[in-house]
């Protein structure tokens, strides 16, 4: 779960991550409100979406009078805003969060992650702060320092320590440093985070070290545990289908093909969507319904992904291990009838009680188009856009 920069920097201040003084805005009136109640002499107004790249695509403004705050709020509020990060589509801004100025010394940036290789938070730094990590570590990799973090020890004064000095601080301003670093381990260690992201990180002129920016993301499997976050979820920046994939305990990512994909395991799914690649084709989605996916589950799944316009012909892969294949039959039977499916569906069922499963689907009458194996189905369904 992904939550918006002022929210973040509001958990920041709970652990005393140092933040700069903000307030979240939804109009014009109260941008100039927030801006003559915050002080100038100057304000940063910044757009407000699940996107980075916000400040190249013109969504991170200067202003030095609160009525100028008005003016960009009112340009920034109900523009589509697109960034590397959002695709071509954008993203539609609907809040603005505005933020007092400060004097830049240095940008620098500092995360921390799951690594998986290691099953350990990671905490990362590098002194290329504003540019996104990925370029760096593609370009320069060795400006990329990394900490790994023992999780019965948690993050150690001699680790933070090596990582200010790898970023040139000095003096008092290590000391703040660590005291920073060891507030966004405690964050993330508390509330169950996945990731957090500090780019930039700032060195102010006054010596002082402040989050300029600020990403948290969440594990949805932690969610159950922090209620408070589960609150601060906008549902306007979600997939709607993958909001109401969630209810039903789907795993489904929307993507830009149209060949929807119901696939029961998510290596199985991920091998279903290169295979239609290799045939020519582009997934529209990503979806498992898991092992033991009940008929109800099969129907939402299904009514998922024909809510997809760009969807234009559908491939059912499953292997009936746990999930018997007369269940996803029933699923498929009901959901086809409820939508009124008009497009092509491409089936290929492999498992327990397979020929029941394929005796159910002929005896209903349904507009199916039937696959021996992966690859024949794949082809199958590419055949069907032409």
């Amino acid at each position: 779960m992904n939550i918006h920069e002022y929210q973040a920097k509001a958990l920041f201040k709970e652990f005393n991550v140092a933040t700069l003084g903000g307030k979240v805005s939804f109009t014009p009136e109260e941008s100039k409100a927030a801006a003559e109640e915050l002080g100038g002499p100057i304000w940063v107004v910044k757009a407000q979406i699940h996107a980075g790249g916000r400040g190249k695509a013109g969504g991170v403004k200067l202003a030095k009078t609160p009525d100028e705050v008005a003016t960009i709020a009112k340009e920034l509020i109900g523009k589509v805003l697109v960034t590397p990060q959002t695709g071509p589509s954008g993203k539609l801004v609907q809040k603005v969060f505005i933020e007092q100025a400060c004097h830049i010394a240095r940008e620098l940036y500092l995360g921390m992650v799951l690594d998986r290789t290691t099953s350990r938070i990671t905490m990362m730094a590098s002194t290329e702060g504003g540019v996104e990590i990925e370029e760096v570590a593609a370009k320069t990799p060795e400006k990329i320092v990394k900490e790994a973090i023992d999780p019965l020890i948690g993050l150690a004064d001699f680790q933070a320590r090596n990582v200010a000095f790898a970023l040139g601080l000095k003096d008092k301003e290590v000391t703040k440093a660590v005291r920073f670093m060891k507030g966004l381990y405690n964050l993330m260690i508390a509330k169950d985070a996945s990731i957090v992201e500090i780019n930039p990180l700032v060195l102010t002129k006054e010596g002082e070290v402040i989050a300029l920016d600020g990403k948290v993301n969440f594990d949805d499997n932690g969610l159950f545990r922090h209620p408070e976050i589960e609150n601060l979820r906008d549902f306007s920046e979600e997939d709607p289908k993958e909001t109401e994939a969630k209810k039903f305990d789907l795993s489904y990512i929307s993507l830009d093909g149209n060949i929807g994909c119901m696939v029961n395991g998510a290596g199985l799914a991920m091998a279903t969507m290169d295979i239609i690649k290799l045939a020519g084709g582009e997934p529209a989605n990503f979806l498992d319904v898991g092992g033991g996916a009940s008929a109800e589950k099969v129907t939402a799944a299904f009514k998922i992904i024909v809510r997809d316009p760009n969807v234009r012909a559908i491939l059912v892969n499953i292997f009936g291990g746990i999930m018997r294949c007369d269940i996803i039959a029933e699923g498929i039977i009901t959901a086809t009838k409820e939508v009124g499916l008009k497009m092509p569906l491409v089936i290929r069922l492999e498992g327990t009680n397979v020929e029941l499963g394929k005796k159910m689907l002929n005896e209903a009458n349904l507009n199916i188009i039937s696959a021996e194996d992966l690859g024949d189905a794949a082809r199958k369904a590419v055949a069907c856009l032409n």
